[in-house]
């Protein structure tokens, strides 16, 4: 109702029950807690786990309590995080770098030895970097409500907790691709698509098939006639708008493979947007001759 000016989630998802109330990044102000009782609320709290009320009134981006916290609360976020953006797969969509943009210092005062962890495969086609990941559930969440059993979660306690399995490779069930999807950092990346290339000099486009799996709508991400990587649609809240099975992520890269809608809705603050607008409009009517063709 507030428009795009939203308080900030990282591990928030209105399509996952349970989730919310862990990164505290979407703190505000309750100055006003109801028409019944108007007192304010003595504490910040978090917006996604705060119940709404008649008469309610909140302040966002003008209290400077709420714009102080979301600093600290970012550069908390950011103690082990890597800055390894130039060669992770996720610049360009990744919240957190939103985040750090927005509320960040310009340097760490953090001066301790970082975490570290191995990079392992998590499944046939997830690589998981625990180095980057800020432990906000999701993926977890993901497993628990979409798969039959859930093989993987977080393990031992304090700063070493991590997510992980006790035996690789053991991710292997029909939906585990939406752990991607998903993911607000790039702790969890497609083994098909990594270092292919970066997201803003990809053509995402709208196509969907007749899937016995899921709803088979998506998103291609085409650079010139290749199909690089195949991602559920994204609404503009950055949430994905049905999941889709890992047949039509990992297996169908061939534009034949599906029914072209057209180019896909980006918002034009993204840096993936500053380069659609210059998208091969021959190719694109190439690619949905041949989806016709192929549904024909």
């Amino acid at each position: 109702m507030i428009g795009e000016n939203v308080p900030p989630a990282m591990c928030y998802y209105t399509k996952l029950e349970g989730s919310g109330g862990k990164c505290r990044t979407c703190l505000v102000k309750v100055t006003k807690g109801s028409e019944k009782d108007p007192r304010p609320m003595p504490k910040l709290v978090a917006s996604c786990k705060t119940a709404v009320m008649d008469g309610m009134e909140v302040r966002n981006t003008t209290s400077p309590d709420v714009l102080d916290a979301r600093k600290g609360i970012t550069e908390f976020l950011l103690i082990n995080h890597p800055l390894d953006c130039p060669v992770c797969d996720q610049a360009g969509e990744c919240k957190l770098q939103d985040l750090s943009y927005e509320h960040g210092l310009s340097k760490s005062r953090y001066d301790f030895h970082r975490r570290e962890f191995e990079k392992i495969d998590i499944g046939d086609k997830i690589q998981l970097h625990m180095n980057r990941c800020i432990l906000c559930y999701r993926c977890t969440q993901v497993a628990d409500q979409l798969t039959p059993e859930r093989v993987h979660g977080v393990i031992n306690r304090g700063e070493v907790s991590e997510i992980s399995t006790y035996i690789e490779n053991v991710v292997d069930n029909d939906f585990s691709g939406n752990m991607i999807d998903v993911c607000p950092v790039g702790a969890l990346t497609d083994k098909t698509f990594r270092f292919k290339s970066r997201v803003w000099y990809t053509k995402p486009v709208n196509a969907h098939r007749n899937c016995p799996k899921c709803s088979g709508k998506v998103t291609l991400w085409y650079q010139g006639e290749e199909v690089l990587r195949v991602t559920g649609r994204k609404d503009q809240w950055n949430e994905v708008e049905e999941f889709i099975c890992n047949d039509c992520r990992f297996e169908k890269k061939e534009t034949n493979d599906w029914i072209v809608d057209g180019p896909a809705d980006i918002n034009r603050h993204s840096v993936v947007s500053k380069n659609q607008f210059t998208y091969e409009l021959p190719v694109l009517q190439k690619q949905i001759e041949q989806s016709n063709m192929t549904e024909q």
